[in-house]
């Protein structure tokens, strides 16, 4: 991890008062956010899961806030285990009908907040990202 960079070095203050983490690329989770200089990607910031606390107004619910316990730990990845385990089996395996339920399950618990999270989610139901926007738009 290039902590000399000055990229790094004029983003340190901002990640430690933010109680974020800094991580290298490579280990990047797909809930960090990849930071790049010149084309090329330096570091990632890995944020902290954001407390429990009153409800937020109508609309501002977070995922995390939406589905506690996983999703704070592991974004998309927490909400398709949590899923996967409520639906009885891994999703690639389930059938259509249940994967559709799985995607207004995801859908509901706010998995399609996070980024790049449909792509996620297609991979996880061995399925493309046409088909989870099509279950998306069905359920909607």
């Amino acid at each position: 991890m290039p902590e000399k960079h000055p990229l790094v070095e004029a983003i340190t203050p901002l990640v430690e008062r933010l109680n974020a983490e800094l991580v290298d690329p490579d280990d990047a989770r797909a809930d960090d956010v990849p930071l790049e200089w010149d084309g090329e990607p330096v570091i990632a910031v890995r944020l902290p899961p954001k407390p429990a606390g009153k409800a937020p107004e109508k609309g501002s619910e977070t995922a995390s806030e939406k589905a506690p316990g996983r999703a704070a730990e592991g974004g998309v990845q927490g909400l398709l285990a949590d899923v996967a385990a409520e639906l009885g089996g891994p999703l690639r395996d389930l059938s259509r009908h249940d994967k559709q339920q799985a995607v207004r399950l995801l859908e509901s618990r706010g998995a399609f907040e996070y980024r790049k999270s449909a792509e996620i989610v297609a991979e996880a139901l061995g399925v493309t990202r046409f088909t989870v926007y099509n279950y998306l738009n069905r359920s909607r």
